[in-house]
């Protein structure tokens, strides 16, 4: 049986507060910070996510790969579960992290050369001379000068530094790599290189990638499919051309008339503007978590919580306008 290569059922992360000024009223209160998340990651797809800040979107990455443990739900990897505790040491080099901010992510104290060589070390079962011709190999591979290996973090460039984090990535031969906004600290000159380097070193070597970003176009122009998440829920998932060509909730609707349009025919009024703020995640909106902000909300919107249901091609959405 060909099973995709990772699968999300029903997943929930919430952070519970038991005492201090968030629980004045006695009970435990918790951030919904996901919940609620199924889809899947086919073998060589770069699947995008995209939603505000604080939509449980590196919240969900970190859960995937064992970060944080899931309130509920299962995660299956190959089609074995690795939820919590069942995720394995052997799983743990098959699906690694470009986190955010590529300084932070980096030891300080540690040289390139160490910082490559660590999880050479742990997972990898080379001999020193085999480390030394894989760690210039990796530096070569993301356009850093192998003669730099004994330099600190601190003396990179911030786009030097995601290279090694990239680099060191790959160091395992990862199936799947979580790409938490990889682009987002860094210069504006340096982020295309970049993404550029991400995506040729995926066609290269075939792994796949959920790719976390702010950016629509950025997205549309290295995913596959992408998934459209509010409030800790996904509200529209479906291959690229459908979504951004047919949007279909008025949440997607309203981020893609975010984007700065080069075309004069789209004029002002025709944007549908997303106002106001994200509720609380303490206390979501009952019913359909968009209703607050939503220019179509309709009364069954405000208590009834829409089904995630298939348009066509596989492009689904949870919006009470198409049920």
């Amino acid at each position: 049986m060909d099973h995709k290569l990772l699968e999300i059922i029903d997943l929930k992360k919430y952070f519970y507060f038991e005492k201090g000024l968030l629980n004045l009223m006695g009970s435990p209160k918790a951030i919904r910070a996901v919940d609620g998340v199924s889809f899947d990651i086919d073998r060589d797809e770069v699947c995008g996510l995209i939603g505000e800040s604080g939509c449980g979107k590196t919240t969900l990455g970190k859960i995937m790969l064992n970060l944080y443990s899931p309130t509920e739900g299962i995660i299956l990897y190959n089609g074995s579960e690795i939820t919590g505790k069942k995720f394995s040491f052997d799983q743990r080099k098959k699906m690694q992290m470009i986190f955010q901010d590529p300084f932070s992510s980096l030891n300080p104290v540690m040289t390139a050369k160490r910082i490559l060589e660590v999880p050479l070390k742990i997972h990898m079962k080379y001999t020193r001379e085999e480390r030394k011709e894989k760690l210039e190999e990796l530096l070569k591979i993301v356009g850093i000068d192998p003669s730099y290996k004994k330099r600190y973090p601190h003396e990179f460039s911030g786009g030097q530094r995601q290279r090694i984090v990239i680099a060191r990535a790959l160091s395992v031969e990862p199936e799947i790599i979580i790409a938490d906004e990889p682009i987002s600290k860094l210069d504006v000159s340096i982020q295309a290189q970049i993404l550029n380097l991400l995506m040729d070193l995926q066609k290269k070597f075939r792994f796949s990638i959920l790719f976390i970003s702010h950016d629509i176009n950025v997205v549309r122009h290295i995913s596959n499919r992408v998934i459209i998440m509010y409030m800790g829920e996904i509200v529209e998932l479906g291959h690229k051309n459908d979504l951004f060509n047919n949007p279909l909730h008025p949440y997607t609707q309203a981020l893609l008339s975010s984007v700065p349009q080069i075309d004069s025919r789209i004029k002002i009024s025709e944007k549908k503007l997303l106002g106001g703020e994200p509720p609380s995640l303490f206390d979501p909106p009952r019913g359909c978590r968009f209703h607050t902000r939503c220019e179509r909300c309709m009364e069954i919107c405000r208590h009834e919580k829409p089904e995630f249901m298939g348009f066509s091609n596989n492009h689904r959405v949870a919006c009470h306008l198409y049920g």
